[in-house]
C-alpha cells in the first residue's frame, strides 16, 4: 500500500520515517515537510541512513491523493486545513490534536481556532476502541501524555474502584514532546540537570482529551488534576496516577485486576512484583509498563505508566492504529521490546 508522511522533518515524523522503512505492507511514496521540502532527509535525520539522497518534498494535495494512506505530523491546526482537499476515499492518521476533541468549547479553551470535528480515537486498549477503529477511515491518534494516563486509569475505573471524580496525575516528558520548533527554555544547558513543571495549573492541552476519554470508560463526566514536568532526557514519559479507592483492597488484588485486565494485550505489560516502569525499557518500542499499589496510609490506588512519547505516545501508536484500520495484524512493523538504556 502506497502511503504519505506530511510533516516527515519533526521528532514524530522522522519516528515513522524509522518505523515505516521496513514495514512488511506499507511503502512510502511521498515525503513532506513544508519548512524543509528541499533538503536532505539524513540533513534532518542524519540517522535514517536508508534514506541517503532522498529529499523532503512540498506539501501538494495532489501528490497526497496518490497515496492510499496518508499519515499527519503537523502542530495543531495544520492538518485540518488540509483534509477538505483530500480524496475522500484516503485512509489518514493524524498524529495532531486537530480531530481528538468531542467539545468544540474544550477545543477553544485549550487550543483555539475553529473547531473541526472529531474523529474516531486511536487508542485500541480502549474497551471498544479497536472495532471502531478497524471500521472507520480517518483516526485521531492520542496526545502522549493523554495515552499513558488513559491506559493507567481505565482498568481501575472500568472495575470500579476508584472514585473517577478524584483523580490526580503528575506525568513528566521528554524535551521532544515539545516539538522541534526552537526554544530557550529546551535548550541542552537549560534542561539538562533540572526537572521544572509547566502548562502548571490545569491548563495543559491534553487535560480535556484525558477527561474525555475517562468519561467514555466512567460512564459519566471526569474531572482530572494534571501537572506536567519537563524531564532532561530527549524522550519518554513517566506519568503517576492516583485516585481514592471505593473499597478496601490490597496491592496484590489491584495487580491482579490489572494483569487480568490487559492479559491480551500485546503492548501492555504488567509488571511482576515489585519492579516499576522505566522509560528506558520503552524507548524504541510501541509499549506500556504499568506497575501498581495501594497505599493504605491513604487509601489510595498509585499507578505507574512509562512509554516512549514518540512511539505508543506518537509514531509506533499510529502505525498501530494504521494497520488496524487496513486490516493487517496488528502488531506488522512493531514491537514490545524496548531497545534498554
Amino acid at each position: 500500500m502506497k502511503i504519505g508522511i506530511v510533516g516527515a522533518s519533526g521528532y514524530s515524523g522522522g519516528e515513522l520515517l524509522r518505523l515505516l522503512d521496513r514495514h512488511p505492507f506499507f511503502q512510502i511514496q511521498y515525503i513532506a515537510a513544508g519548512s524543509q521540502a528541499g533538503s536532505l532527509i539524513t540533513e534532518v535525520h542524519p540517522h535514517l541512513v536508508t534514506f541517503t539522497g532522498r529529499a523532503f518534498e512540498a506539501t501538494q494535495v495532489s501528490r497526497m491523493n496518490e497515496c492510499a494512506l496518508i499519515f499527519f505530523a503537523l502542530p495543531h491546526g495544520e492538518s485540518a486545513k488540509l483534509i477538505a482537499s483530500l480524496a475522500p476515499e484516503i485512509k489518514v492518521i493524524d498524529l495532531g490534536a486537530d480531530f481528538r476533541l468531542n467539545s468544540p468549547a474544550a477545543w477553544e479553551k485549550y487550543y483555539g481556532g475553529p473547531y473541526a470535528g472529531s474523529w474516531v480515537y486511536g487508542l485500541p486498549e480502549i474497551a471498544g476502541q479497536r472495532e471502531k477503529i478497524a471500521q472507520s477511515t480517518r483516526v485521531a491518534n492520542p496526545g502522549c501524555y493523554a495515552t499513558a494516563i488513559a491506559v493507567a486509569a481505565t482498568p481501575a475505573i472500568e472495575h470500579g474502584i476508584i472514585d473517577a471524580g478524584d483523580i490526580v496525575v503528575v506525568a513528566a516528558s521528554g524535551t521532544t514532546g515539545a516539538g522541534r520548533k526552537a526554544s530557550t527554555t529546551l535548550l541542552g544547558s537549560e534542561v539538562m540537570g533540572s526537572l521544572t513543571s509547566y502548562k502548571f495549573g490545569g491548563v495543559h492541552q491534553h487535560t480535556p482529551e484525558i477527561e474525555e476519554t475517562l468519561g467514555i470508560v466512567a460512564g459519566e463526566f471526569v474531572k482530572i488534576s494534571f501537572t506536567p514536568i519537563l524531564a532532561p532526557m530527549p524522550r519518554g514519559i513517566l506519568a503517576t496516577v492516583t485516585s481514592k479507592l471505593t473499597r478496601p483492597m490490597s496491592t496484590l488484588a489491584a495487580q491482579e485486576i490489572y494483569r487480568a485486565h490487559f492479559a491480551d494485550e500485546e503492548f501492555v505489560t504488567m509488571l511482576g512484583g515489585d519492579a516499576l516502569p522505566k522509560t528506558s525499557a520503552v524507548l524504541g518500542s510501541n509499549s506500556v509498563q504499568l506497575q501498581v499499589a495501594v497505599d493504605s496510609h491513604t487509601d489510595r490506588l498509585i499507578v505507574s505508566a512509562a512509554i516512549d512519547n514518540l512511539g505508543k505516545g506518537a509514531a509506533s501508536q499510529a502505525i498501530q492504529n494504521a494497520n488496524i484500520l487496513v486490516g493487517i495484524a496488528e502488531n506488522s512493523g512493531l514491537t514490545s521490546v524496548g531497545i534498554g538504556s
